[in-house]
Formats: structure tokens, C-alpha cells, sequence
């Protein structure tokens, strides 16, 4: 499920506010929290109404894991400016993160409602009815644990989440429950800065910077990649363990050499166990050694109410089936 950081934009009006908005979304971007929240709270004692700036707030507060204080700034804007949709999106997969999927469906279907043709919002909203309808059948499960029909059903749905899940690509491209994706993968996880503000209130503005779409590297398609180590990190961070497991190809190797079953159990209790898991991937580079064998090297920054640590990643993953999956990973190098 994807967080949504959209386009920054230049208000013709007044270029210093749109300076101040250009280096928080800057800050933001490098993961300069602290200093990006000091600029953007200075930001909207002058303009405490401005769009821009809240939802930079929000995004802040999200990436600080300081969910509900996030919803509250998402859900404000979205009553002061309902024409938005980017609000509601990200509201959603705040609610989506703390398992609240239903008012994740609503608050979806209120940004389809004031944008019928965003995409991001329909994907999100596909990825939530996934989720009450795993749900569901593990309801009908409970009741009737002989029901084949609804164990079918729960493996083609639980293999959908695990296959779509995408992490939220912010600008340190961060994975977290909060929800997060985010499903927490689900997740929101794509694009980074602000929404756009309506020109009446905030002045006339200039059209939105066009996006830059990823490079890929010789041999493969680095978007790719890219997408399946964030899908990783979000189902990690959003303790989805069927998602997570889902990222790892048949043929992977465990790194101690354990049996996959034993290498499942042990990683389905070191998700579970945590009651929040925060998982930042920043630095990633891809390489390729042909069109499917690709090796993603990264910093990998896993918080939990448990433990924290920091460290260096490589994953080696195959594409099979046009699917992406890990068969390798090592930490320190």
C-alpha cells in the first residue's frame, strides 16, 4: 500500500515560502527529521492554514512513527481541504498500518470520490479489500476448519497480498508500520513532498515538476528491483509474515544453513514478537549480471520496541515467473 509524497511545486506569489517548502521537502528527503520538523512548524506559524505545509507535517510525523499524531494532521487537512485526495490516501494507509482497514476503505473511497482517476488510491483500495477478505476467510476458517473452498480462496488472496505488496517509497525510501504501505505494505507507501494546494488560497502556483522516472541499469530493470526490496521491507516493517515470506524465491538459502521451515519459523516469530517494527532501506544500489540475476546493496535501519540496529544488507534475487525474488541475503557486506 503506497504513502503518497507528491510533486513540490513553486508558488508564483511568494518565492521564499516556496523556498521554505523546497528545503523542508529537502530535508525530509535526506532524512534530516528533526531540522525538517523545526523549518516546517516555523513554516505555518506564518501560514498555519497552508496545505503544503501541514502535509509536509504529516509526512514528518509519519516518518518520526508518531502514527496517531499523523492521523490527526491527515484527517484536519482533509476537512479543511476535502478537495485534496493526497490527504485522504495517506490517512488511509496510516489506518491500514494499525489494522483499521475498514476506515482505511473509507477514507480511499473519499479520495476516488474527489479524484475519480487516482491511481495510486484505487491500487490502495484494491489492497485493503484484500485484506478484510483474508480476514474473512480466516473468520470462516474458524468456524469451519474443513471448508477447502474457503482455504483456497484464503491462499489466492494471501498470495496476492504478498505478491502486490509495495513498500511506500518516501524519500529516504522508508518501509515502516505506521503503517505504516504502511499493510503496511501494504504500502504507500510513491513520490515525495506535498499536495497541491488550491490556488485560491494560497495563490496562484506553477505546474508541478515533472517526475524523473528511475534509470535502469545495464541488464535489467532497476525499477523492478527496487519495488520488490521495498515490498520486502514493507511486509517486514507492517508484520504482514505471509508478505515477507513471499519476497523469498523457492531456492533460497538460509544464511546459517537451517531447513526453510526452521529459517520460516524462526523469522515468523521475530516479526510477530514486537508489538512495532519500523525497517528503512536508504543507499540502495542494484547491479546486474544479467536480465534476471540482480544483487541489491543497501543500509538497512530496523527499529523495534525490542531492539535496533543499523547495518549494511545484500540481497541476490532471481526473477522467475516476471517476479522478483530474494534466494540470497547477507548482512556486513
Amino acid at each position: 500500500m503506497r504513502l503518497v509524497f507528491a510533486a513540490l511545486f513553486a508558488l508564483a506569489a511568494n518565492c521564499a515560502y516556496a523556498d521554505d517548502i523546497a528545503d523542508i521537502g529537502k530535508l525530509l528527503k535526506g532524512g534530516q527529521l528533526d531540522q525538517a520538523n523545526q523549518k516546517v512548524d516555523a513554516y505555518l506559524a506564518a501560514k498555519p492554514r497552508d496545505a503544503q505545509g501541514r502535509f509536509l507535517k504529516g509526512l514528518i510525523l509519519t516518518e518520526q512513527n508518531k502514527t496517531a499524531d499523523a492521523i490527526v494532521v491527515f484527517t484536519k487537512l482533509t476537512e479543511d481541504y476535502p478537495e485534496l485526495p493526497e490527504p485522504y490516501n495517506n490517512l488511509a494507509v496510516l489506518y491500514a498500518g494499525q489494522g483499521q482497514y475498514e476506515k482505511a476503505r473509507q477514507a480511499l473511497e473519499m479520495a476516488i470520490r474527489t479524484h475519480p482517476s487516482y491511481a495510486t488510491a484505487h491500487e490502495n483500495l484494491g489492497d485493503v479489500y484484500a485484506k478484510l477478505a483474508s480476514q474473512a476467510y480466516d473468520k470462516a476458517l474458524s468456524l469451519d476448519s474443513s471448508n477447502s473452498t474457503a482455504q483456497t480462496k484464503l491462499a489466492l488472496v494471501k498470495e496476492l497480498i504478498g505478491s502486490g505488496n509495495r513498500a511506500r517509497t518516501q524519500p529516504t525510501q522508508t518501509a515502516q508500520a505506521t503503517p505504516p504501505k504502511a499493510l503496511p505494505p501494504m504500502t504507500p507507501p510513491t513520490a515525495t513532498a506535498t499536495p497541491t494546494a488550491p490556488a485560491a488560497k494560497d495563490g496562484p502556483k506553477a505546474p508541478p515538476a515533472a517526475a524523473t522516472p528511475p534509470a535502469a541499469s545495464k541488464g535489467g530493470d532497476e525499477a523492478e528491483v527496487t519495488a520488490a526490496v521495498n515490498a520486502w521491507a514493507s511486509a517486514w516493517a507492517s508484520k504482514d509474515v505471509a508478505g515477507y515470506l513471499a519476497s523469498y524465491g523457492k531456492d533460497f538459502k538460509a544464511p546459517k544453513g537451517e531447513s526453510r521451515s526452521t529459517w520460516e519459523a524462526e523469522r515468523k516469530q521475530r516479526i510477530e514478537g514486537p508489538a512495532q517494527i519500523s525497517v528503512k532501506v536508504t543507499g540502495l544500489k542494484v547491479t546486474f549480471t544479467d536480465t534476471n540475476n540482480a544483487t541489491a546493496k543497501f543500509r538497512q535501519d530496523y527499529k523495534s520496541s525490542v531492539t535496533s540496529a543499523n547495518s549494511s544488507k545484500t540481497l541476490v534475487l532471481v526473477k522467475a515467473g516476471g517476479k522478483w525474488q530474494i534466494v540470497q541475503e547477507r548482512s556486513g557486506g
